[in-house]
């Protein structure tokens, strides 16, 4: 009976000894498959990284000014009548009158003033300008920008803007050549704007908001549109367009929609896109997307080389001669390379993206041949993709 007892004692400590060891297979199991739907949700994009709320925008404004305190470099009076105005009349402002004198001055420049002005700016805001020369300045460095309104749209002066102009660049010349680097009439002020006036939006008074896709599409639009649903229930976002989302506004986000709006941006989707080929001929850059897909196809790529070296030789007659002249003797050598090493290669039917840029690579192809290629592939209709050409 004891040894029978010792043998169950021992039985049963081996059953519970397995037993752990399934139970940490499992666990361990089951935080194997952690790391990938942690790697699955990476594929997810925030929506708020691909919409924008319809309202909630930028503002463009633009001025005229003059930059002063330029070292010789600004317009030309004679060949920028209008610079010669505009100074002519800030100096009356200032109580100078000079008109129907003659100005001659060369460190004034007559330059165009641009910036952006962000949704929700208030009054007394610092926005950065950007300046650019209007007329023959040579060089902007050094100057500073004099008060200049900035108007939208609508005509209204919504920021004025002043301080010196930063351009990042230079310019040197003498006699025999010159150096620029950059675009030195071209400049920039970091916070040299200030906001007056303000642009009236009232969130809160909106019965639903208009999420404007970037890149429209209609997958992607149904995505967010569920996504928002499962956040906020059944019916509360639909999908209006490729590129337009509305979300009704619910009554837990009564006055609240900043609230609705940071919530909204922080949910995720998988956004879709279509299958496009984009070239850039001057460049040689090609951009395909993942699902971009290819038919059979057989494809052979070759080049013709043609080399043509001039070598001329000069002939001279034997010393002391009496007869004969100095002459250039001609010899070209023409050499002809066919490619003959390259094969013709077959693509076969659903290949992937770096299948498809395997492949080329093997037949030794650069960018260039590649885009004729691509359009070769596309005119035979085995591309399923769009092919735009920039």
């Amino acid at each position: 009976m004891r040894h029978h007892a010792r043998k169950t004692r021992l039985y049963s400590a081996l059953l519970r000894s397995v037993r752990q060891v399934f139970w940490r297979a499992a666990l361990a199991i089951c935080l194997g498959v952690v790391p990938f739907n942690t790697q699955a949700q990476g594929l997810q994009t925030r929506i708020k990284d691909i919409v924008d709320v319809e309202g909630v925008r930028d503002n463009m404004l633009v001025g005229y000014g003059l930059v002063v305190g330029l070292n010789g470099t600004g317009d030309s009076l004679n060949n920028s009548p209008f610079t010669e105005q505009s100074l002519v009349g800030m100096l009356e402002r200032l109580g100078v009158n000079v008109r129907g004198q003659n100005v001659r001055t060369d460190n004034v420049a007559a330059v165009m003033v641009t910036a952006t002005l962000p949704p929700f700016s208030r009054q007394g805001t610092r926005i950065d300008i950007n300046v650019s020369s209007l007329a023959d300045a040579e060089d902007l460095r050094g100057g500073t920008l004099l008060v200049t309104p900035l108007l939208g749209a609508d005509g209204e002066v919504y920021a004025v803007s002043q301080g010196p102009v930063a351009t990042g660049s230079f310019s040197a010349k003498g006699q025999g050549g010159s150096v620029v680097k950059g675009v030195p009439t071209s400049g920039r002020i970091p916070s040299g704007g200030l906001v007056e006036r303000e642009l009236e939006f009232n969130l809160s008074a909106l019965g639903s908001l208009k999420l404007s896709l970037r890149n429209p599409d209609f997958t992607t639009a149904v995505r967010i549109a569920e996504v928002v649903n499962q956040r906020l229930g059944k019916g509360s976002a639909v999908a209006e367009d490729p590129g337009t989302v509305r979300v009704a506004m619910p009554s837990q986000y009564k006055d609240n929609a900043v609230g609705l709006i940071a919530d909204l941006e922080s949910l995720r989707v998988i956004p879709d896109q279509p299958a496009k080929v984009v070239i850039d001929e001057v460049t040689g850059t090609i951009v395909m997307g993942s699902n971009v897909r290819i038919s059979t196809v057989a494809i052979a790529q070759g080049n013709l080389t043609i080399r043509i070296t001039e070598t001329p030789q000069v002939s001279q007659p034997n010393p002391f001669s009496e007869q004969g002249e100095t002459v250039v003797v001609p010899r070209t050598d023409i050499q002809v390379d066919e490619d003959g090493q390259k094969r013709i290669t077959v693509v076969e039917e659903g290949v992937t993206l770096q299948e498809l840029v395997s492949g080329l690579n093997s037949l030794g192809v650069g960018p260039r041949d590649v885009i004729s290629i691509l359009q070769s592939i596309k005119a035979a209709g085995a591309l399923q993709a769009e092919l735009e050409i920039l």
